[in-house]
């Protein structure tokens, strides 16, 4: 069975390293590659007859360091590592400035070929050593990257100045015929260029480091619970197993996610939910790890821990969702595979065409060769979609809403309808019996019967039940059998072979006289009782659905409840079209319907609608902090009180594609323009080398907009 890889990789410089090494794996056949160059993690799912050794060698041979990923801790990052970007731009700095200095000062010393050449040669190993090996590996393997254009560009002055300083010693001129200064400057801005880069990435990856950041740390287990002996041990929360019993306070963050057994608090989930008033929690309420206790106290049972809690599952989400491509990047990685290849033949040709046909001399030819190479820029493109999708993403999650993937928002910003459940969806879903109509029946075996065969059963109305007749006195009926039948109700047999059914007309076989409620109870066919439900439609229900008419979207609502409830409801909240009395399948079959006329959203619980949200283009799970919404859904919306989180991620989506597009624009007509222009020397090789830097920011920099621009919203 196919499970997931994470590699650690070092010597990753730019977007288009990563892009080398994910058709390198994408060529061998692995699926869902995943390539952070920012974090050098490298994650792929595996397939049979390839080994994770050979996936290490394959992509060390591109001139990387590849090793099984091991979390880092809080010491080891604070370590001085010698071959960070920063400690060689450090170093290239210290031995480029000199070289610059002769330019601009009378200093002898300055001027003498021999002191400028070792003065570049520690920054050449540096290039060599940073960009050349990972150069090697791309032309070894045919997917060359940027940091061939970064090499040529140096080694060909590096080159060029030993020749002339050789042919030329003892000229006059020899001092202009040298270019060490532009060998070593092309390799210390590049390297400014990427700390700059790296420094505005980890501005797009802000959420991830705020949700990383919420992780509790410690928990207090509570030994031998209930008894004299009980006593609280510190430890750390990943330690924590099923069905400890946790002590937290005032001020805590809670550790584990889990059921509460004792106590009464308020509790802060803004970091998870984006809400900003606090929750009132008390006995088997469920709590969240990472959220915090305002005032009171609880004793928990832990349910999750560690890497099983929602939290961990939310920063697991936002870490991998913005790498997955939207559909518009193959643009982008289409012109990027054949842009390195394409720029190397411009440079030659920029080179004889200037020596042979303009005549100029061969140092300015070389030059003007040189700075096509180094301004050149496919990492802009490479950049263009991951960092919008990226800010996109971190905008909604830190608003609570979990969004899997730039293809998620791609398709999202496209939907032509959007399909919603009703219970849960448009309403409170604080569902609450209205009335019991008892027919040819004792009222406390009806009662026992709701109270035991519903909590056999996930669906809104059987939890209401069960709870609301959990303390009816136990009668001796002895079931055989018990079970649910999805979409239509509860089945038991006892052991006389009564047959007993609690569920909707058509499952109870109700007849046509007593149709129009939403629960029937029988006994072997006969009508023992009828249940009337309420819920009370969401405040902000209307104002969504408005919301999206307005954006032209069509709007359905698709409900298993009775029609007289969904005509009201569908009325008074305008929707385009109203579907009710919906099995399961039928729910699917109708969002099939839909999806043949474009691209359809579904919004529902997460759990009973879970076939339709997964046939939709969209699946959206509302109000579920649950593990099946986190695995299943393309979007979560963990905020229990507010539809805010829909129309803000439709509204991120759209703002994101288009700054996808911005980016894209400015990536391929910045190379549009640039190149030219080095090419017919208007631009020398550093100012080359520096433009190219900032062009990365600058689709970075765009990129961010999108976290502080206003959006529209629901009101």
């Amino acid at each position: 069975m196919p499970k997931k890889i994470q590699l650690s990789v070092s010597g990753m410089t730019c977007a288009s390293c990563a892009q080398s090494i994910s058709r390198k794996l994408e060529s061998n056949g692995l699926k869902d590659v995943l390539v952070n160059y920012n974090s050098g993690d490298v994650e792929f799912e595996t397939i049979d007859g390839i080994s994770t050794e050979q996936i290490i060698s394959d992509i060390n041979g591109l001139g990387f360091k590849a090793s099984i990923y091991q979390e880092k801790s809080a010491s080891d990052l604070k370590k001085w590592n010698w071959n960070s970007t920063e400690t060689l731009f450090l170093i290239s700095a210290i031995f480029t400035i000199p070289l610059l200095l002769h330019m601009f000062i009378p200093f002898h010393l300055f001027h003498l070929p021999l002191f400028q050449f070792f003065m570049t040669l520690p920054v050449m190993f540096i290039g060599l050593k940073h960009f050349g090996r990972s150069a090697w590996g791309s032309v070894k393997t045919r997917h060359l990257n940027m940091d061939v254009l970064i090499s040529l560009g140096s080694i060909s002055s590096f080159v060029y100045s030993i020749l002339s300083w050789y042919f030329f010693y003892g000229s006059p001129s020899i001092s202009s015929q040298l270019y060490f200064e532009t060998a070593a400057t092309i390799i210390t801005l590049v390297l400014l260029g990427n700390i700059i880069e790296k420094g505005s990435l980890k501005k797009t990856q802000s959420s991830l480091t705020h949700l990383t950041k919420i992780q509790p740390l410690k928990a207090r287990k509570i030994e031998n619970a209930l008894t004299d002996n009980e006593s609280l041990v510190n430890l750390l929360a990943h330690q924590l197993k099923l069905n400890d019993l946790i002590l937290v306070n005032t001020g805590d963050k809670i550790p584990a996610d889990g059921l509460i057994y004792e106590g009464e608090v308020e509790v802060d989930e803004s970091m998870m939910t984006g809400e900003s008033l606090p929750i009132k929690k008390t006995i088997n309420d469920y709590v969240l790890s990472g959220t915090i206790v305002l005032s009171g106290y609880i004793k928990v049972i832990v349910k999750e821990s560690g890497s099983s809690t929602v939290l961990s599952k939310m920063i697991e989400v936002v870490k991998t969702s913005a790498l997955r491509k939207p559909e518009i990047q193959r643009l982008g990685d289409v012109v990027s595979s054949f842009f390195v290849p394409v720029v190397v033949f411009i440079s030659f040709v920029t080179f004889f065409i200037s020596y042979f046909n303009l005549e100029l001399s061969f140092s300015d030819a070389l030059l003007r060769s040189i700075a096509v190479l180094v301004i050149s820029c496919p990492c802009a493109m490479g950049l263009a979609t991951p960092t919008a999708v990226a800010v996109g993403i971190g905008r909604a999650a830190r608003s609570g809403v979990l969004v899997k993937g730039g293809d998620t928002l791609e398709k999202l910003s496209g939907i032509k309808q959007i399909i919603f459940d009703k219970t849960g969806t448009l309403t409170q879903g604080k569902i609450s019996v209205k009335e019991i109509n008892y027919i040819h029946s004792d009222k406390k075996r009806t009662e026992f019967l709701m109270s035991i065969m519903e909590k056999y059963s996930n669906h809104p109305y059987a939890k209401v039940l069960s709870e609301k007749f959990a303390d009816v006195p136990y009668l001796p009926i002895q079931f055989q059998e018990i079970n649910e039948v999805a979409g239509h109700g509860v089945f038991a047999k006892d052991k006389e072979q009564n047959i007993y059914k609690i569920g909707s007309q058509r499952f109870t076989e109700a007849p046509v006289s007593i149709e129009g409620h939403q629960v029937y109870v029988s006994i072997n066919s006969q009508i023992i009782a009828t249940v009337d439900f309420e819920d009370p439609v969401r405040d902000d229900a209307l104002s969504m659905v408005t919301f999206f008419k307005e954006q032209g979207i069509k709007t359905i609502l698709l409900s298993g409840d009775l029609p007289k409830i969904c005509d009201s409801i569908g009325q008074y909240l305008g929707v385009d079209e109203i579907y009710s009395s919906q099995l399961p399948q039928m729910k699917v079959d109708v969002v099939e319907k839909y999806q043949l006329q474009g691209k359809t959203a579904m919004v529902g619980d997460g759990i009973n609608d879970a076939p339709a949200l997964a046939i939709a283009e969209v699946g959206i799970a509302v109000n579920s902090g649950t593990q099946i919404a986190i695995q299943t859904a393309d979007i979560v919306l963990l905020s229990q009180h507010e539809l805010n989180g829909l129309s803000l991620a439709y509204s991120i989506s759209k703002e994101t594609l288009r700054t996808i597009k911005q980016n894209l624009f400015w990536a391929l007509g910045y190379n549009v323009v640039a190149i030219p222009l080095a090419a017919l020397g208007y631009l020398n090789p550093m100012l080359a080398s520096l433009s190219m830097a900032f062009s990365d920011v600058v689709v970075i920099g765009n990129s961010l907009r999108i976290h502080f621009k206003k959006l529209p919203l629901i009101s």
